[in-house]
């Protein structure tokens, strides 16, 4: 059985109570003395007695940047992207209402790895275009109460132009949660001040992350405790305004300081909701409560969209039975927001240890997209309405150059111009590309192919885009809304495969957005011709093929190719860059100081200086006694770590070389280091 919310909170419970037992736990994983995780704190004070294996109690009251040791891996550099609404995919997505809120957590409280981990089987988000802000879910009263995201969660979001939120989360008392957590995080200085909403600003601060969702759901509270909580939360949302972060409500306690869950926006929660940005609604909201909460927020002078009316998926997904009329009706305005809780179902209801990439993707495309598996073809007839049937997609494709190699942020192997450089499945979600926004739009007037994100193969990172069909007929895949300005040099560079049958390729540029919602871009198709940028990869077959946009003047506003089959058979062809560029390509500074900052056995902690100038992100190779380079990670961080490194036949002396990567991914030369054996 999948495990629910209520599951997890006993899970906490349980973890709680083991401080008191004997410690007989297994042993931490041999790494972890090295090992960087993702910080997780109690508000000050800590439990009795001694954490659990691979547990580490920590006071967030006592935390100082300079002295945490993990930062550097755990500071995210991406900065949150602008955002625009192209014309929706659907006359059904609406631009200016509903927006969505998701809660998300994507690994244990404790001993989550800071920069991915050897495995694919990982919860990698790509459908950004139609969330708002995603909330780092977690958090157990026996490991620790207030979370910090991943960097590499954070960076992915951010490309997208989605802000990420720590988490909270004060548990129930009959959970392990006890009443001194509340009032430690509300507790006031000398001068009235609170001192842990300080605190919680300055971590979102060094981390890069963009705020908090508060949780209080221990009982046993006081007026006076609710009016404290009111307080700290007022100041934690003045301190997070002026650095630009925001704060969510969950609707919980009570302006009685008891925890009784409204289902809405009452009398008992209003001033919670006054005092922060936005508020999830608790599950147990009716039409009518929500209908209600929605004028009472606007008769406080706020927008019915700043409340979050929370579906819970965590046990079924997409075939949770939701009123959605009460929410997102279709034929009037929507009445509030959307708050997904554990949207990451769409991996974890698959079996474990069987669960692949593919598998997921799929899911999580009937999940965001729905069972057309089109935005631009809602089945209106599917009793789950989508996202995308929904909320208008948003794009963050504004400035050249641009590129994308459809990198989902994990992999079965590492490729590199179209050749293993690892074969070791990873995820790392710092490293996933700005993703297309409608997933997938396939226009033909025959057979729809199957269009996907693909892990057999891929030119660079872990993953391309497949389209696999017997086609009758020309077929345009929408790749990218987008706002790129054209130059007199610019041009359009595609690096692709055919698999399997013939086909003619172009490329689908339109300078205008279409008329009406739904309807196909204004494309222009130009041929795209071999130029000799590189050689053809003899190996694999991988071609990089470019054309200029001549005749085309103003702003590309929609990407995508047309393949018409010039063959009898079923086609297969794989997609696996795009970029948009001037016609000279710029090669990214080096890093500089690159040095080992820790060492035990074949663990090894790496940090350098950031390469002057932009840096998509920078990627580690060891260099091996016969000359070959082995990759062995990749980050926007300025620290990584790698695990269980071994001498190979004769060696002595590991030798690690460092690259920045620039946005076309061109790499910089490389800063090297040695480790003796």
């Amino acid at each position: 059985m999948n495990p629910t919310r209520r599951t997890v909170l006993l899970a906490g419970a349980t973890a709680a109570l083991l401080p008191s037992l004997p410690a007989t736990a297994a042993p931490r994983p041999r790494a972890a003395a090295l090992q960087p995780y993702a910080s997780y704190w109690y508000p000050d004070s800590l439990p009795s007695g001694t954490p659990g294996a691979g547990i580490t109690w920590r006071s967030l009251k006592a935390w100082r940047a300079a002295e945490d040791a993990d930062l550097a891996f755990n500071a995210a550099r991406e900065p949150l992207a602008a955002r625009f609404t192209p014309t929706p995919a659907n006359p059904t997505a609406r631009t200016d209402q509903a927006r969505i809120q998701s809660l998300v957590s994507f690994g244990p409280t404790s001993s989550n790895p800071s920069q991915g981990s050897a495995t694919a089987d990982y919860y990698a988000p790509t459908h950004w275009a139609y969330v708002d802000e995603l909330v780092f879910w977690g958090g157990s009263s026996g490991e620790g109460l207030i979370l910090a995201p991943n960097a590499p969660i954070v960076d992915a979001a951010h490309r997208h132009g989605v802000r990420v939120l720590g988490n909270i989360f004060l548990p129930p008392v009959a959970y392990g949660g006890q009443l001194r957590w509340t009032r430690d995080l509300v507790q006031t200085d000398s001068a009235g001040r609170y001192p842990l909403a300080a605190q919680l600003v300055a971590v979102a601060k060094a981390y890069g992350f963009d705020g908090w969702f508060v949780n209080a759901e221990t009982g046993g509270g006081d007026a006076a405790l609710a009016t404290a909580m009111q307080g700290f939360l007022r100041e934690l949302k003045s301190l997070a305004a002026a650095e630009g972060q925001r704060v969510t409500w969950y609707d919980s306690m009570t302006v009685s300081g008891s925890v009784s869950w409204q289902g809405g926006l009452t009398s008992q929660n209003e001033a919670f909701f006054r005092a922060a940005d936005d508020m999830f609604v608790d599950f147990r909201w009716s039409a009518s409560s929500l209908a209600s909460s929605g004028q009472r927020a606007e008769r406080l002078g706020r927008s019915r969209y700043e409340l979050w009316a929370g579906v819970d998926v965590e046990s079924n997904g997409s075939n949770t039975a939701v009123n959605w009329d009460a929410i997102v009706p279709r034929d009037s305005a929507h009445t509030v927001s959307l708050g997904f809780y554990r949207p990451e179902w769409t991996r974890n209801h698959l079996p474990a240890g069987a669960r692949t990439p593919k598998d997921f993707h799929a899911a999580d495309d009937r999940f965001w997209t729905g069972r057309s598996l089109d935005p631009s073809r809602p089945d209106a007839d599917d009793p789950w309405r989508a996202p995308a049937v929904v909320v208008a997609d948003r794009s963050t494709v504004t400035s050249v150059p641009f590129a994308s190699v459809f990198n989902t942020g994990h992999g079965l192997r590492w490729y590199e111009d179209g050749e293993v450089a690892s074969d070791a499945p990873w995820n790392h979600l710092g490293l996933q590309d700005r993703l297309p926004s409608r997933q997938w739009v396939v226009r033909t007037p025959g057979r729809r192919p199957a269009v996907s994100f693909d892990f057999a193969d891929a030119w660079r990172g872990g993953s391309s885009v497949l389209v696999d069909g017997d086609l009758d007929a020309p077929v345009i895949v929408d790749l990218y809304a987008t706002w790129l300005p054209i130059g007199v040099n610019t041009v359009v560079e595609l690096t692709h495969r055919i698999d399997a049958g013939a086909v003619n390729i172009e490329l689908a540029v339109a300078t205008a957005e279409p008329g009406t919602p739904g309807a196909t871009p204004p494309y222009t198709f130009l041929p795209v011709n071999p130029v000799n940028i590189e050689p053809v990869n003899a190996v694999n077959g991988w071609q990089a093929l470019t054309t200029r946009l001549t005749g085309l003047t103003g702003t590309v506003r929609a990407l995508g190719v047309r393949l018409t089959p010039s063959g009898t058979g079923p086609v297969r062809w794989r997609l696996g860059g795009l970029a948009v560029r001037d016609a000279t390509t710029e090669t990214p500074a080096a890093p500089t100081g690159l040095r080992i900052t820790a060492a035990s056995g074949g663990d090894l902690r790496f940090a350098w200086n950031a390469a002057p100038g932009a840096v998509r992100h920078y990627t580690l190779h060891r260099l091996l006694p016969d000359g070959t380079r082995r990759f062995l990670g990749g980050t926007c961080q300025l620290a990584h770590f790698a695990a269980g490194l071994t001498p190979e036949q004769g060696e002595r002396t590991a030798r690690f070389e460092v690259r920045s990567v620039g946005e076309l991914y061109t790499s910089s030369a490389p800063v090297t280091v040695t480790h003796p054996w």
